[in-house]
C-alpha cells in the first residue's frame, strides 16, 4: 500500500481526541518524527554542498553524479518494497529496519576510502531512507486522530525547510573546518534517540488485523525500473563496447517498469494525472540535476569555499519556502501555479547557467528564481493529482507522483554528470555548458507539459 492509501486507511480513534502535538502520548512520537526527517532533509542538503571537497579529496569526479542517482534510485525501490510490506506486517519492523540501514549507510559513506565505496554506503542510505519515510506517515495515520493530522504534516513541512536553509552552510563548515565525513559520522548519534522516542508508538500499534495480499508485478515493475535506470546511467557514464547493449538493457527496464508503475498515458503525456504526474518528474530533474552541480561550479570555477557555495543553495531555498507559502494562502487556481512554476524553473535553470560564467554570487538570485518555481508547482502538482483522481486511484496516482519525482531526478542527476566528466577537469567548464543545455531543455518541456496538467471537461 501507499502512503497515500495508509493515510487513508479508516483509523479508530475518537475525533476529539483531547491535547496536541505535544501533549500526553503525543509528545514522544511527534518528536521522533520531526527528528527522522530533520535528520534525512540535512544530510541530502548538506552532502550537496560537500561533494566537490569530497569529489576532489577522493579523486572521484568521475563518479559525482552516481553519489546522487544512486540514493534517489535505492529510495525508488524501497519506497516500493516498503508500502507492499507495511501492508503485510505493519510499519514497526520496516521502519526500525530502514533507520538502522540508514545508520549503516552513513557508516558507509563517512568512512569510505573510494569514490567507489561512497557511491555503496549512498545507496545503503537510500534503501533506509526509503523504508523509513513509508513507515514514518503509516506511523502517522496510525498514531494521530484526523483532527492532528494537518498539524503533523504542517510539522513534517518545517522539519524539511529547516534543513533546506542551514543544511548548506553547515555542511559547507564541517568540510571546510572539521572534515567532510562527519557530515555522515555526526548525524549517527542523533538518529539515536529519534528512534528510541517511537518505539512506545509503535508497540501501541502492532500488527494489521488483516493482511493484506503480496502485490508481485507492483514490485517486479519497480525492480525493473531500477534497474533499468541504473543499467542506462551506467551506460552513458562509463563509454565502452558493452554501453550500447547495456543502455538497451536499461531502457528495457524502464520501458517495461513504468507503464505499470505510473496512470495509463503517462508516457504519451495524456491531459489530466498522467501528464501531472511525469510533470512532477520532469521538474524535480530540471531542478535537482542543476543544484547538484552548483557546488561544483562555484568552488571549481570560480574558487568559492565550501560554505560560500552553500550560501548559494540556502538563497534558493529561501525562494522555494517563500513562493511555497505564497501559493498555500492564495485563491489562485492550481494551474496557473503549475504552469508558472514550470515557467520561472526553466528560467532559473538558465539564468543560473549564465550567471556561472559571469561571475559566481550572480548565482544566487538566478537561484532564487529556480527555488520559486518549484515552490509554487510542486504542491499545486500534489492537489491536482488528488482532484483529478477517483477515490480509489488516490493512493496508487500519489505512489506514482512520488516515483516520478525520484527516477526524474536521478536520470538528470545522473545523465548530466556523465556529460561533465565526460569532458574531464581539464576542460569541466565546458561540460557544464553542455550539462546546462540538457537541463534547459528538460526544464522548457516542463512548460508545454505544464500546459496538459488540466483534463479536459
Amino acid at each position: 500500500m501507499t502512503m497515500t492509501e495508509e493515510l487513508r486507511t479508516d483509523i479508530k480513534k475518537p475525533a476529539d481526541a483531547p491535547g496536541g502535538l505535544l501533549s500526553g502520548g503525543h509528545r514522544l512520537p511527534t518528536l521522533g518524527i520531526v527528528l527522522v526527517i530533520t535528520l534525512l532533509a540535512f544530510e541530502a542538503m548538506a552532502v550537496g554542498t560537500v561533494m566537490p571537497v569530497v569529489a576532489d579529496d577522493l579523486d572521484g569526479l568521475a563518479l559525482y553524479g552516481w553519489v546522487f542517482s544512486s540514493l534517489l534510485i535505492a529510495s525508488m525501490l524501497a519506497t516500493v518494497l516498503a508500502g507492499s510490506w507495511i501492508d503485510r506486517i505493519g510499519p514497526t519492523r520496516p521502519l526500525m529496519i530502514g533507520l538502522a540501514t540508514f545508520v549503516a549507510g552513513l557508516v558507509i559513506a563517512g568512512a569510505a576510502p573510494s569514490m567507489w565505496v561512497l557511491v555503496v554506503g549512498r545507496t545503503v542510505q537510500g534503501i533506509g531512507s526509503g523504508l523509513a519515510l513509508v513507515g514514518v506517515y503509516v506511523v502517522i495515520a496510525r498514531v494521530y486522530p484526523d483532527a492532528l493530522r494537518p498539524r503533523v504534516f504542517a510539522a513534517l513541512s518545517t522539519a524539511w525547510v529547516v534543513p533546506s536553509l542551514v543544511g548548506p552552510g553547515i555542511g559547507g563548515v564541517i568540510a571546510e573546518h572539521v572534515h567532510w565525513r562527519w557530515v555522515f559520522l555526526g548525524l549517527i548519534p542523533l538518529v539515536i534517540p529519534a528512534a528510541l522516542m517511537l518505539v512506545p508508538a509503535l508497540r501501541s500499534i502492532g500488527p494489521p488485523e488483516e493482511r493484506a495480499p503480496a502485490r508481485p508485478g507492483r514490485v517486479r515493475a519497480a525492480f525493473a525500473a531500477a534497474l533499468g535506470a541504473g543499467s542506462l546511467l551506467y551506460a552513458v557514464d562509463d563509454l565502452g563496447p558493452l554501453s550500447l547493449p547495456t543502455a538497451a538493457l536499461g531502457l528495457a527496464g524502464l520501458g517495461w517498469g513504468l507503464p505499470r508503475l505510473l496512470p495509463a498515458g503517462a508516457l504519451r503525456l495524456r491531459r489530466g494525472v498522467p501528464t501531472t504526474v511525469v510533470l512532477r518528474g520532469v521538474l524535480a530533474g530540471a531542478f535537482f540535476g542543476t543544484d547538484v552541480f552548483i557546488p561544483l561550479a562555484l568552488t571549481s570555477l570560480h574558487g568559492f569555499s565550501a560554505s560560500e557555495a552553500g550560501l548559494v543553495l540556502t538563497v534558493g531555498a529561501l525562494g522555494w519556502s517563500a513562493s511555497s507559502q505564497y501559493q498555500g494562502r492564495s485563491k489562485r487556481p492550481r494551474t496557473f501555479f503549475v504552469f508558472a512554476g514550470a515557467v520561472l524553473v526553466s528560467v532559473g535553470v538558465v539564468a543560473v547557467s549564465v550567471a556561472l560564467q559571469v561571475g559566481g554570487w550572480w548565482a544566487a538570485p538566478a537561484w532564487v528564481i529556480g527555488g520559486a518555481g518549484m515552490g509554487l508547482a510542486l504542491s499545486s502538482l500534489s492537489v491536482l493529482v488528488l482532484n483529478q483522481s477517483a477515490k480509489e486511484e488516490q493512493g496508487v496516482n500519489s505512489s506514482a507522483l512520488q516515483l516520478s519525482d525520484t527516477l526524474g531526478a536521478s536520470l538528470a542527476v545522473g545523465l548530466t554528470g556523465a556529460l561533465v566528466t565526460a569532458f574531464g577537469t581539464d576542460r569541466l567548464e565546458l561540460g557544464m555548458g553542455v550539462g546546462a543545455v540538457l537541463l534547459a531543455g528538460i526544464a522548457l518541456f516542463g512548460v508545454y507539459a505544464a500546459r496538459r496538467v488540466e483534463a479536459r471537461s
